[in-house]
């Protein structure tokens, strides 16, 4: 049996949790003796930001401690001018205040990583300096609470980050290089997997490995701010994300073809096996790929060297992206070399759910404000805070209500924890020093339980985040029983408020996320059968990718596996369109060629899938096939494979539905 020390927080932690832990209380211990020393007025604000910032790498800290400043400054200059134009009257205040939180709501929303953090920030950081204010009239006297919030945030994050150079973990470099070598393998492993054809696990596994590539992404930011040398190849490592995003969709498009082709030689699974084999070997080249891939183009059969075709394009992709990946390792990317290089992914913006999700943030606001307006509550600030604070922070997340629960949970603990704590023991010491060494061990096991128990780490979080703000250790110290526990059932009825507005203002359904997403992806498609596309195939590629990632959050399966499924064939579809573009032949194919592609432009429209389009385009297709693949010139043959290509990625479009609908009810086969 297990002792009993090794089933403690303590005894179960490893030298990397051990290191986290304290490097995380320590920060928040210095920077709130750092705040005493220059005699700012709300220390803890200090110890809350370190704990807020505190990531496991440096990329991490850095990115976040970034977004946390250039919100905290935007935030407080937005509330010194709504508290020097709104403070005369009220309602112009709750306007002006709930207007700037609904802002920011829906900028966060359309940015992604830093900047949408900064949004965040800004927004709730207005709301605490502007409700802290109410009652004060000088203008300057303003100015000047919010010069020290900003402060203490800014001096929590350079403790987080002294203590980060103290006591270093892995770099964002290693990480990442070793991410991508990662997800190089394991794209072998679903080439494998496609090309068995396993229906059930296919789709979870392409929908496992589309969420993997997609992290890469933000690997990539956070290594980006923290290693020069992956800095000065930024536009290498977004070329080796959309490689990897391309890979996904050709190994797709590869299995598709297996399904279309009949009779298959009897050779071919042992052939793919083999080429697998080579492809995951460090030495293989495109000679030894070469070789394998001869068998497919004896004979006439211009579906087998169409299939080879395509095959060999994926593996000298996935070649070349090992080599750029190994000379990254080795240091080996020079300036004088011609490296490759892609602006960053393509992402999908929902407008109309930010529009929406803004909304409620003005309306829970402004009611919360205008019920503190007529109450005249004295602890109205923190519960309008709060209310503030939940509804812009968790506006995006998959379950709004849920994750504002936990946050519930955090501060009713604290508020009950909290009064033995201040009242029984911190009105007995009389020094710094003292209240630290109480302080650290407190901090030290909050983060290993953060660390050691992944499915309550929120809870765990939020509870040494808003640790300091529940202790209120001020300069100099404030004992009022009355106005704590005021303050803290304020700051309670806050956050039930925000859970109440996303009961009544629930975020959109999965399934009608879902749908607006696919007519999105259709009008995305549309486009690209344009003579002028407005997004090149890899934008459009990492787009549809990024947009399907959010709707794997959800928790309607259905609804997600058929996305998944139509997102899959459209992108198919658009990676032909593009060499069929590329295609050049004699004016008659030629004549062929735009013809198809401007059919192509009737099937898929943003209410879904013409099938009185579709089934003409595919028996055209059909009918040009044996004609074409009966002449000997090479810019037939080529177009016969591209023709073929292309009826197997509109295959599947048969058992669509005729116009969007309730896409869980469809039947769930193929």
């Amino acid at each position: 049996m297990m002792p009993l020390w090794q089933r403690t927080p303590w005894g179960r932690a490893n030298l990397g949790q051990w290191r986290y832990a304290w490097r995380n209380a320590l920060a928040m211990a210095l920077s709130l003796w750092l705040a005493f020393l220059l005699q700012l007025d709300a220390p803890y604000w200090a110890m809350t930001s370190a704990a807020v910032v505190n990531f496991p790498t440096v990329g991490g800290i850095i990115s976040k401690s970034l977004g946390r400043v250039a919100g905290s400054l935007i935030g407080a200059m937005a509330a010194v001018l709504m508290a020097v134009t709104g403070f005369s009257d009220p309602w112009l205040f709750a306007c002006e205040i709930a207007l700037w939180l609904a802002l920011c709501t829906y900028l966060s929303q359309l940015y992604f990583n830093n900047v949408a953090y900064a949004c965040q920030l800004a927004g709730y950081t207005a709301a605490i300096v502007a409700f802290s204010c109410v009652n004060v009239d000088d203008p300057y006297h303003i100015f000047e609470i919010a010069q020290a919030r900003v402060s203490e945030v800014i001096l929590g994050i350079l403790c987080g980050g002294f203590m980060m150079m103290v006591l270093p973990t892995q770099t964002d470099a290693d990480a990442l290089l070793v991410a991508l070598d990662k997800a190089q393998s394991r794209l072998l492993e679903h080439a494998a997997l496609l090309w068995r054809g396993e229906q059930g696990a296919v789709r979870q596994a392409h929908e496992g490995v589309i969420g993997q590539l997609l992290t890469l992404d933000l690997l990539r930011v956070q290594a980006v701010w923290s290693h020069h040398d992956l800095r000065r190849h930024n536009r290498l490592l977004n070329y080796l994300l959309h490689c990897q995003l391309h890979l996904v969709g050709r190994l797709s498009g590869l299995r598709r073809l297996l399904h279309n082709w009949p009779a298959q030689p009897d050779w071919l699974p042992a052939q793919l096996e083999q080429i697998l084999a080579l492809l995951g070997r460090l030495d293989a080249d495109e000679y030894a790929l070469a070789r394998l891939l001869a068998p497919f183009y004896q004979g006439a059969d211009t579906r087998s060297r169409a299939f080879a075709g395509r095959l060999a394009d994926t593996g000298r992709l996935l070649l070349r992206c090992r080599r750029w990946q190994r000379r990254l390792v080795a240091g080996r990317v020079h300036r004088y070399q011609h490296v490759p290089g892609e602006a960053a992914l393509s992402r999908y913006q929902d407008r109309l759910e930010a529009l929406y999700n803004a909304g409620r943030t003005f309306l829970a606001v402004w009611l919360g404000s205008a019920f503190w307006i007529v109450t005249n509550w004295s602890a109205g600030a923190s519960a309008v805070t709060l209310l503030a604070v939940g509804c812009v922070l968790y506006a995006a997340t998959p379950a709004p209500a849920r994750s504002t629960g936990v946050m519930l949970k955090a501060v009713a603990w604290l508020s009950l924890v909290c009064i033995g704590v201040k009242f029984g023991i911190m009105i007995h010491l009389t020094d710094l020093v003292s209240f630290t060494l109480l302080l650290l061990p407190v901090l030290v096991t909050l983060n290993l339980l953060r660390l050691q128990q992944p499915t309550r780490a929120a809870l765990w979080a939020q509870l040494v985040v808003f640790l300091g703000s529940f202790l209120a250790v001020t300069n100099p110290p404030d004992y009022d029983f009355a106005n704590y526990l005021n303050r803290s059932l304020g700051q309670v009825l806050g956050l039930m408020g925000a859970i109440l507005a996303f009961q009544l203002l629930q975020p959109f359904s999965d399934q009608h996320r879902s749908q607006r997403i696919q007519r999105a992806l259709r009008r995305e498609f549309h486009d690209q059968l344009a003579s002028r596309p407005g997004r090149s195939e890899r934008a459009f590629e990492s787009r549809l990718y990024h947009a399907l990632g959010q709707l794997c959050q959800g928790r309607d399966a259905e609804a997600r596996t058929w996305a998944l499924r139509w997102g899959v064939v459209l992108l198919n579809c658009s990676h032909v369109v593009w060499q069929l573009r590329a295609w050049q032949g004699d004016p008659p194919l030629e004549q062929l060629r735009s013809r198809l592609l401007g059919q192509l432009a009737g099937i898929v429209s943003a209410r879904g899938i013409d099938h009185s389009a579709l089934r003409p385009v595919l028996v055209e297709l059909e009918r040009q096939y044996p004609l074409l693949a009966a002449r000997q010139d090479p810019a037939s043959q080529a177009l016969c494979g591209l023709l073929w290509r292309l009826a197997s990625a509109l295959h599947p479009l048969l058992q669509a539905p005729q116009t969007t609908g309730n896409l869980s009810k469809e039947p769930a086969n193929g």
